[in-house]
């Protein structure tokens, strides 16, 4: 005969809450990449059964939505001004910062379909802007899809390309420098100057305005009266 277990659980389960879980799953992918995340490598991570996290998150699944939900969480949404351009500008640097804690992360806002109110505010605010300058649903959900996809391009190549690229290894900018003049190809060699540097705000900040570019005139072509 079995008896029902008494006293305290085991150790690390007593305290264990959704966002100490996404936390420990926030080390694994930041450690590894969103594909090592699983139950057990969170588990792990907390020192506790894999089970026990059944208690919090719906799976893995659960897990990947939890740390999406944190990402756009920690944005600090602007006021709107009425200016489309300086209104979702102002979006896009508000994700910028906590996608850069943890890039890997911010990867998933592009397939993790969310449904709280704290995931979809950025939603909200991103389509409410271009609702009001007269786009219909279907493309503002385009246009919206596009800029997301843009930011995190973006940030996802600033991380990436800093062990590599910079602006302050000038030994290492100088000799790629050198590479790419010598490389025998004139378009290569005429831009090595700036091929061989990477300012990651400043590639971020031209992503940002290009992308806007393209969406405040797509937006004028529709205002414009037809003739």
């Amino acid at each position: 005969m079995t008896t029902a277990r008494r006293g305290r659980p085991p150790k690390g389960e007593s305290q264990l809450s959704r966002d100490a879980i996404v936390r420990a799953t926030l080390r694994v992918i930041d450690a590894d990449g969103v594909a090592a995340v699983s139950m057990r490598a969170v588990g792990r991570v907390l020192g506790v059964d894999a089970k026990s996290l059944y208690n919090h998150v719906d799976g893995k699944d659960g897990l990947l939505d939890a740390v999406t939900e944190h990402v756009l969480g920690g944005m600090v949404l602007p006021g709107r001004t009425g200016d489309v351009r300086a209104d979702l500008r102002a979006i896009a640097y508000a994700f910028r910062e906590p996608a850069l804690a943890h890039p890997e992360a911010a990867a998933l806002v592009l397939t993790r379909q969310l449904g709280s109110l704290e995931a979809l505010a950025p939603v909200e605010a991103v389509l409410a802007v271009l609702r009001d300058a007269g786009c219909p649903a279907e493309e503002s959900v385009h246009l919206l899809r596009m800029l997301v996809a843009t930011l995190v391009g973006a940030l996802l190549r600033e991380v990436n390309a800093g062990p590599t690229y910079g602006t302050t290894d000038l030994a290492g900018i100088a000799q790629r420098r050198a590479v790419l003049a010598g490389s025998g190809l004139p378009a290569v060699a005429s831009a090595a100057p700036y091929l061989a540097r990477f300012d990651g705000a400043a590639e971020y900040e031209f992503a940002v305005d290009l992308a806007l570019d393209a969406l405040v005139a797509r937006i004028d072509v529709r205002r414009s009266p037809r003739r």
